[in-house]
């Protein structure tokens, strides 16, 4: 007789047999619902009066339209790929007028770039939607989808749904180390400080919870001092930034722990934690592997490594985007998002906690 621990593996792989073999239809029944920043900022930002954009070229090169579409990249990037990999369209900006009628079943993109878990993170950047905007529209989102299908169906979207949210670089890079002497620096050392962003976190995921969330990947940073900008900026010799580095190390762990205490309390494991960390140091450390000519120099940029100031239409630009890490000062390029939706789908608990999209999406077929 078989135990019940292989019972439930086996009902797993049947029903993620049975994924892979349904039409592409049935698998974009599930909306896809995205909040964050410019990792996952698809075109919001390009309706509002802010210089936290990226919609002019040569953003977009690689995208099928070979223009600027507001995405933080040279094509496709992370939401784009996972909606690729469930069998759906990409959603689309919550601010696009596009974004209407059966559009809104897709699920919608919330996502600003500039925005962190804290208010004040971004305020160079002004008019951008941060992060209880991006919850209030939510729940405007939530109110258009019960006129289309009424409140009963909207409910089961919303609890069906996938939810991504990428929060967190930008209080580190944006605001705490935003000048050598900031507001937060003078409030909190940097352990207190990455603290404070996780208890407000909490409350964040608690929110997006109470709204009808319950299936949230919630990723941790990359490694903050590795990205070309820091590199151009406060790297000795070409190393990671120490500083940096040193804030990735605090939060991110702290990060896995406090979402596995919400979980404990909400008796389901409703977050799940992408180690952004590591997928990006897997490329970062050994780039000829992964087809990488290198992971220090931005594809796009002007400098030392590309880093300094923003990708524009007078910046250096490589030919060929396939073979750099990262598209601009701060953004991975098409190809290492690509590896980073991998790892998010198939990947170990070292980078999806506790199982990986494949493992998410096989399960809740079967419920």
């Amino acid at each position: 007789m078989s135990s019940p621990f292989t019972a439930t593996i086996l009902v797993v792989a049947l029903a993620m047999a049975a994924i892979g073999n349904a039409p592409k239809a049935a698998a974009a029944a599930r909306a896809f619902l995205v909040f964050g920043d410019s990792l996952v900022d698809n075109g919001n930002n390009n309706y509002l009066a802010t210089e936290a954009r990226a919609d002019s070229p040569p953003y977009g090169i690689d995208y099928p339209t070979h223009r600027p579409t507001g995405r933080f990249s040279n094509g496709l990037n992370i939401p784009d790929i996972i909606s690729e990999h469930l069998g759906a369209e990409s959603t689309l900006p919550y601010l696009d007028p596009q974004l209407n009628g059966r559009k809104l079943l897709v699920g919608a993109n919330f996502a600003s770039a500039g925005i962190g878990v804290l208010n004040d993170t971004g305020v160079q950047f002004a008019n951008i939607i941060r992060i209880f905007q991006q919850l209030e529209f939510f729940q405007r989102y939530q109110e258009r989808v019960s006129t289309l299908i009424g409140p009963v169906e909207t409910q089961r979207l919303v609890n069906r749904a996938l939810y991504l949210i990428v929060l967190g670089g930008n209080d580190f890079v944006n605001n705490y180390f935003f000048t050598p002497v900031t507001p937060r620096r003078l409030q909190f050392s940097l352990p207190a400080f990455s603290r404070y962003v996780i208890s407000e976190y909490r409350k964040i995921l608690l929110r997006l919870y109470e709204l009808g969330a319950r299936r949230v990947m919630v990723t941790g940073t990359g490694p903050l001092g590795c990205v070309p900008a820091e590199l151009a900026t406060r790297s000795t010799n070409g190393e990671c930034a120490a500083e940096p580095q040193q804030a990735a190390a605090l939060f991110n762990p702290a990060l896995v722990q406090m979402l596995q205490g919400l979980n404990r309390q909400l008796g389901s494991d409703v977050f799940i934690a992408v180690n952004a960390m590591d997928m990006h140091s897997d490329f970062i450390r050994d780039p000829q592997a992964f087809g990488f000519v290198s992971s220090k120099i931005a594809c796009c940029g002007q400098g030392p490594y590309n880093g300094v100031g923003l990708c524009n239409p007078t910046s250096n630009l490589c030919p060929n985007r396939d073979t750099y890490a990262f598209w601009d000062p701060f953004h991975p390029t098409e190809k290492a998002n690509r590896y980073i939706v991998q790892q998010m789908m198939t990947g170990s608990n070292q980078y999806m906690n506790p199982m990986n999209l494949s493992t998410i999406m096989a399960m809740d077929s079967t419920n």
